[in-house]
Parts: structure tokens; C-alpha cells; sequence
């Protein structure tokens, strides 16, 4: 039986309480799911008390990430494993769901290469930053999960993952959780997150598309904006890794996935190649 992947970050705030009801529901229906979460809110609140400097690095391409050295890695993983997964996984189990909480290094689940180096935009000049602790994921466990699905259990899923030296890396959640539908063959994969979906002004809620075309390679259109433009980068991987339906869609209220899988959001395809002339 297939699975459906979902994905939710940390802009949901009290709003996952919604999405693991929706989780119990679905499950009790028969569906499979697995469940992939950041938790930028936690991430940052647990930086500013520890006194852990926050930096976005923004690449040529304008995608932006989460700058991670040592110390925020650190944070990273306390705040992902030791708050937001525990929060989640007591809210499905309270709703009948036997959920198991999982970091990608548990098992070797998920395996990434250290990227090297990373590319900037510093003050308009792309300068190269070498001591960024994330990774490009390569490979997930698939047999684990679909075995974990197997046995009546709903995975839930974060960074850290592990890299090729056997050391945990960052990795973003939600390329992280294309990888993983690429790898369980779902049938869908749901971006949750704080806006209806995808919109065409990124200030205004009424120019949200029904349908978002992006490129085959490269990045997505100069008007997506801020973490929207790497949900479109890994909503590519997922359909170009054979996903059939890739969704971003509004995580607040009731029944979110629900209301994704009956066709609220915005679907993301990929433009069609042009044929040469």
C-alpha cells in the first residue's frame, strides 16, 4: 500500500494540533503517512537563549538557507529531537496513532554529502563559506520506512541527517521530505505551511495560483520569495523523482491534509521541456 507524505515546519505554530488530528483521522481510514517537520520557531527561540548567532546564507540563485556551524547545529538538533518531535509524537499517539520519532541518523535512514563548500551573496559579492554543516541529501532508507509503515507505525521524520563521514549534517526539511516520497513512492507529497499557497505577489493572499509551474533546472520565478522558493526546489526533486502530486497548501485549520488531497493549495508541476525547433 502507498503512503502519502507530509511535510509541516515550524511558521504552524499551535496550528499542528489541526495537523495531527487530520494524521489520526487519515490513519484510522487506512491511510499510510509519513510525517517530515522542521521547526524554524523553536530552532530560533532556542538560539536567542542559548546566545547562538542566527545567519540566512542567500545563494546566487536567491534561494536561501539556514547557516549552520557547530553551535547552531547543536541547536538544531536539541531544538528538532528534544522539543518540536516530542510535541508531535504526543499528539498523534494522544489521537491513536502509534507514531515513532526519528532523526535521519537513526539507522542511518538518511544519508547526505557534506557540502564542501557553499556559495553566498555577501554585500553583493558571492563569496565561498566552508564552514556551513549541511548536506545535499544522496540517499534514503526506503526498506526502514516502508517497514516501519509495514508494521502499523507513522514515522516522524527531521534533520539531523548523517553525512558520508558518519558525522550529522543540516539538511532542509522540506527537500528532505521530497526525498523521502521519492523514495516510499508516494503518492502525494503535502508542504504545509502558514499561507494558502503558492501566490503570485507574496503579500497578497489573493493571488494564490491554482497551479505552479516550475522550471526542469535552475530556480524557481524571481517573484517566489524567502523559504516558498525552496518548497518549489523540492517539490521539483519530488516530481522529477516520480511523485505524482506535489501540493503546497494552507496547514491552519481543520482538516488540512484532507483539504490538500481534495485539491485546496496550489499544485506544483514542472514546465515541459522545450522541444528544439
Amino acid at each position: 500500500m502507498t503512503a502519502i507524505v507530509v511535510k509541516i515546519g515550524g511558521s504552524l505554530g499551535a496550528d499542528v494540533g489541526t495537523v495531527c488530528a487530520d494524521i489520526a483521522a487519515l490513519t484510522r481510514a487506512g491511510r499510510r503517512i509519513v510525517l517530515v517537520h522542521g521547526g524554524s520557531a523553536d530552532i530560533a527561540g532556542l538560539a536567542g537563549r542559548l546566545g547562538v548567532a542566527q545567519r540566512r546564507l542567500v545563494a546566487p540563485d536567491g534561494v536561501a538557507s539556514r547557516y549552520t556551524d557547530p553551535a547552531m547545529l547543536e541547536v538544531v538538533t536539541l531544538a528538532l529531537a528534544g522539543s518540536v518531535k516530542p510535541r508531535l509524537v504526543t499528539d498523534l499517539v494522544a489521537g491513536g496513532v502509534a507514531a515513532v520519532g526519528l532523526t535521519g541518523l537513526d539507522a542511518g535512514c538518511v544519508r547526505a554529502r557534506r557540502k564542501s563548500v557553499h556559495r553566498a551573496v555577501v554585500e553583493d559579492r558571492t563569496v565561498l563559506i566552508r564552514d556551513n554543516h549541511s548536506g545535499r541529501i544522496e540517499r534514503v532508507d526506503a526498506t526502514f520506512l516502508t517497514g516501519l509503515l509495514d508494521l502499523g507505525l507513522t514515522p516522524v521524520l527531521s534533520p539531523p541527517v548523517m553525512a558520508e563521514d558518519g558525522r550529522p549534517v543540516n539538511a532542509n526539511a522540506d527537500r528532505l521530505a521530497a526525498m523521502v516520497a521519492v523514495a516510499v513512492r508516494a503518492t502525494a507529497l503535502i508542504l504545509l505551511t502558514d499561507v494558502p499557497g503558492v501566490r503570485r505577489d507574496p503579500l497578497d493572499e489573493r493571488t494564490v495560483l491554482a497551479t505552479c509551474a516550475v522550471p526542469a533546472d535552475g530556480a524557481p520565478a524571481p517573484w517566489v520569495a524567502g523559504g516558498m522558493a525552496l518548497k518549489l526546489v523540492a517539490a521539483r526533486e519530488a516530481l522529477l523523482g516520480g511523485v505524482a502530486r506535489v501540493v503546497v497548501a494552507d496547514g491552519r485549520g481543520e482538516r488540512p491534509i484532507q483539504r490538500a488531497l481534495d485539491g485546496a493549495g496550489t499544485r506544483v508541476v514542472v514546465e515541459p521541456a522545450e522541444v528544439p525547433a
